[in-house]
């Protein structure tokens, strides 16, 4: 809660691995959020374990429905994703394909909302060109990347079980991305 009004910020990203280090990178973002008084959702992982987007079936399962409405209410978010080939991974980009669902809403996509992004994988060029494809994602989308982004080489950066990052700029650069997510919100509710 900021003065009277609640932000709501939704993370999205990670992998199929439990606990895998994207996934670890959206947590210390979404806790910047939380920090700067947002509420916020984590969808990652399993959560994004749904079917192929199919924009001419229009039955959604539980979990897709699920992404869709915490998509709706969000005032913000976070997307943090895995470098596979050097750009976004599947589960993720099929996840933002759900977005599309959102074509009708007033406003569409993600029209107004500040999305923070991440991209993690195990070497520089894998980690910029995908920070690079999540932003223009988001650009398609209507949505604002914040003016921070994050691109982290995992074979210098470790996140340990406990969450934690082994290097604090990236730690510090990570909430940053959250309290700006929060404070564009905050201009726009």
């Amino acid at each position: 809660m900021i003065g009277d009004v609640t932000v709501n910020v939704v993370g999205i990203g990670g992998s199929l691995r439990a606990d895998s280090q994207s996934e670890r990178a959206l947590r210390i973002a979404l806790d910047g959020a939380a920090q700067a008084g947002a509420k916020t959702t984590l969808v990652s992982g399993a959560d994004l374990v749904l079917p192929f987007y199919d924009p001419a079936v229009p039955e959604r399962s539980p979990e897709a429905q699920r992404l869709v409405d915490e998509l709706r209410a969000a005032d913000g978010v976070v997307l943090v994703s895995p470098g596979y080939h050097g750009t976004v991974s599947g589960l993720v980009k099929n996840a933002l394909d759900y977005v599309e669902d959102m074509r009708e809403d007033e406003p569409p996509y993600l029209d107004g909302r500040a999305v923070g992004c991440v991209a993690a994988a195990r070497g520089w060029q894998a980690a910029v060109t995908t920070l690079t494809s999540l932003r223009s994602i988001v650009h398609a989308l209507r949505g604002w990347p914040t003016p921070l982004g994050a691109a982290i080489n995992s074979a210098e950066v470790v996140f340990g079980a406990d969450g934690e990052c082994t290097d604090v700029k990236v730690t510090a650069t990570l909430r940053t991305i959250g309290l700006q997510v929060v404070e564009f919100a905050t201009t726009r509710v």
